[in-house]
């Protein structure tokens, strides 16, 4: 839901935010459907019989995720498909908690931001800033054999980039500390919150399996200087939207 109230920015914004509720967002929904399809066809969905049960099941799940899945330590091995890892992570999720979590916020935040943008730049944008995030997760922790998934990497980019371009925008949160009221506050404060939280916490992350902080840092930050770059010498667009967060790495 969002907030149209100061007339000199409403109109501008609020094309940007019609055109993309009547589905003039194609690539964040296609992102969120191919990330659907990926999880209901993979191990961890509870769909697919033809990966087995048991000790069975635990060993395709393994698999798939060293196949598509980051692992620092063989990231600078020299290898095509190494290379490629930081791509195919974006769309494996390891739950799903993890992936609703992650499609959460690419709903709320990536429409606008892919309406402004538009399509061919917003694809480029969160393929190019997710794959940034990963390898610098991995660059951090090179020697490490823990699989890395997961596209908050990308949704933390486009979180940094709607700072950026809608610093105004009303944002519904839930903050635990307050009894998890529904409470409205402008997305630079509840943005810069969230960012500070992943900031704090990939400082006392270590690199084995959890939550990879530092991705989110990573991702966030280049997504706000490429929107920031990008913006530089015109009119900045804001307005206001609604938002929860997840992300995590099995």
């Amino acid at each position: 839901m969002i907030d149209w109230r100061d007339a000199g920015w409403r109109d501008r914004a609020g094309r940007i935010r019609a055109a993309a509720a009547a589905g003039g967002a194609p690539v964040t929904y296609g992102l969120i459907a191919l990330s659907c399809a990926v999880f209901l066809v993979g191990p961890l969905s509870g769909f697919s019989p033809g990966y087995g049960t048991g000790d069975t099941l635990l060993a395709a799940q393994a698999a798939y995720f060293e196949r598509w899945g980051v692992i620092p330590a063989e990231l600078w091995d020299g290898s095509a498909h190494a290379a490629l890892t930081p791509l195919t992570a974006l769309f494996v999720h390891g739950s799903w908690l993890h992936l609703l979590g992650n499609l959460l916020f690419l709903y709320v935040f990536g429409a606008m931001t892919e309406e402004r943008m538009g399509r061919a730049e917003f694809t480029f944008f969160y393929l190019g800033c997710g794959y940034l995030a990963l390898v610098c997760y991995a660059a951090t922790h090179a020697g490490s054999g823990q699989t890395l998934v997961g596209a908050s990497g990308a949704i933390s980019a486009v979180l940094g980039a709607f700072l950026r371009l809608f610093p105004r925008a009303r944002v519904t949160s839930l903050f635990p500390f307050l009894f998890f009221l529904p409470l409205r506050f402008p997305a630079w404060i509840v943005l810069i919150f969230w960012f500070v939280l992943q900031w704090l916490a990939a400082r006392a992350a270590g690199s084995g399996p959890g939550v990879a902080y530092l991705a989110h840092v990573a991702g966030f930050a280049a997504g706000f200087l490429y929107a920031w770059g990008r913006c530089r010498g015109g009119a900045r667009v804001k307005s206001p939207t609604t938002a929860t967060e997840g992300e995590s790495q099995p």
